[in-house]
């Protein structure tokens, strides 16, 4: 008789304790410093990326959880069934960048934010940068920064990995014994207090308060769902990595359509707002109600660490 699969709550609490207090001690410089107008800002927040790659480091190899298979385990290798990975990956690039349009639209319907298709921010801007220079027309150069998202995406992706390989790779299959929704709520509600450090700051939301986090922590339940599901539905973190550079490589899509002097609130409009909750959620439930989030091909267990040496290879 096999018993049903636990959660190893020490590899979880270790791997959280972990990504979180590094997270923190490599955002310090900006917090003793000017906080995000530090110049180290660019190379320190990139770096944070990378923590949680450095936790599940740490529960693999130190805590040996999961004892073996670790690759599978992760949704690094084998990429089966590899079209679905394939196809999954193609969406987890383009539906990002359809999301945040989306969001951006829909709070330009509700009154949150006024759009100027003519784009006179970014002329503006243009204009205010190189006096004089000649500039193709704004609309051309609105179009090749659309077109550019995927292949940001694909750039992003590089430091998204140090993320994915975390929250999605190694976390969501450690909790999913509680269960799809547990293990999807939980996940993105702890990759979202993992920012605490850069928020406080101002990050993303201009709010150095409970609130900011509140916010981010929502937003990354929300976008967290989404890439759950690619892991779970894949088998593989490959798509969720791409998700996520897709969002990065998007978020600030509003900025190109904001009207000139649109005093504009990521809270509400930007792509871990508020609409963008809305906007997820409509999506979800239609997973939902079409069984996607039922149908997830054969997820490696999490297993407590063998008594003994250590098992040879990564599996």
């Amino acid at each position: 008789m096999t018993t049903a699969p636990a959660v190893p709550w020490r590899a979880v609490i270790v791997f959280i304790v972990t990504a979180c207090a590094l997270a923190w001690l490599v955002v310090l410089p900006l917090w003793l410093g000017d906080g995000l107008a530090e110049p180290w800002a660019a190379l320190i927040l990139p770096a944070m990326m990378f923590t949680p790659l450095l936790a599940t480091l740490l529960v693999v190899f130190a805590l040996r959880t999961p004892p073996d298979g670790r690759l599978r385990f992760l949704g690094m290798w084998p990429l089966r069934p590899a079209k679905r990975v394939v196809w999954m990956s193609v969406l987890a690039i383009f539906g990002p960048p359809v999301i945040v349009a989306t969001t951006m639209f829909a709070a330009a319907a509700l009154g949150l934010v006024t759009l100027d298709l003519t784009f006179g921010a970014l002329a503006a801007e243009l204009e205010a940068a190189a006096p004089g220079m000649p500039f193709p027309p704004v609309e051309l150069v609105v179009a090749l920064q659309l077109l550019l998202i995927p292949f940001g995406a694909i750039l992003n992706s590089v430091l998204a990995f140090g993320e994915e390989i975390g929250w999605r790779g190694w976390l969501v299959p450690a909790l999913r014994p509680l269960g799809t929704w547990p293990a999807l709520l939980l996940s993105g509600a702890i990759w979202g207090l993992w920012h605490s450090p850069i928020i406080l700051l101002g990050y993303n939301f201009g709010r150095t308060d409970v609130v900011g986090v509140l916010l981010m922590t929502g937003g990354c339940v929300a976008w967290g769902v989404l890439f759950g599901w690619l892991r779970l539905r894949t088998g593989s973190v490959w798509p969720a990595v791409f998700a996520h550079g897709a969002l990065n490589a998007a978020a600030g899509m509003v900025l190109l359509f904001a009207a000139p002097g649109e005093a504009i609130d990521l809270a509400l409009a930007g792509p871990l707002g508020l609409v963008s909750w809305g906007v997820i959620a409509v999506i979800v439930v239609v997973l939902a109600l079409t069984g996607q989030l039922r149908r997830q091909p054969g997820l490696a267990a999490p297993a407590a660490p063998l008594d003994g040496p250590p098992p040879g290879g990564v599996g």
